[in-house]
């Protein structure tokens, strides 16, 4: 299965693997998923590290390389993920995981979270 990893989730795996669910970790184990980074996860670390948020302390790019060599697969936002967030509720108003909630509904690809927001969206979703 194709599975889309939000960007807390990606963090958590490459630093913080204490805050990961038995779900996240059983998810991301699993031979079986197909697991894609979007690059709008690589623009939010880079953005808000810039802004000096503790939960962001990383190298974009080399997080990003990292991934790569990892077996991830990154997926470009393109104008048709950008046109899907107009159709959506306002009831997360980070534009990063708006982008990641649109991405999930586009390309039909669970999107892989912690965040209670997001799970009232109605897109493929696994909470973890």
């Amino acid at each position: 299965m194709i599975l889309l990893i939000d960007t807390h989730i990606l963090l958590w795996m490459a630093d913080d693997a204490d805050r990961l669910s038995a779900a996240a970790r059983k998810l991301v184990r699993d031979r079986g998923n197909d697991l894609f980074f979007s690059a709008i996860s690589i623009c939010e670390i880079a953005i808000k590290s810039a802004l000096g948020r503790a939960d962001f302390q990383v190298d974009a790019r080399l997080f990003r390389r990292s991934l790569l060599a990892e077996g991830y697969t990154e997926l470009p936002v393109t104008g048709e993920h950008g046109a899907a967030v107009s159709s959506l509720p306002l009831l997360h108003k980070d534009p990063f995981d708006r982008i990641l909630i649109a991405q999930a509904i586009v390309e039909g690809s669970p999107l892989v979270t912690s965040d209670p927001v997001i799970a009232k969206y109605a897109c493929p979703l696994r909470v973890v």
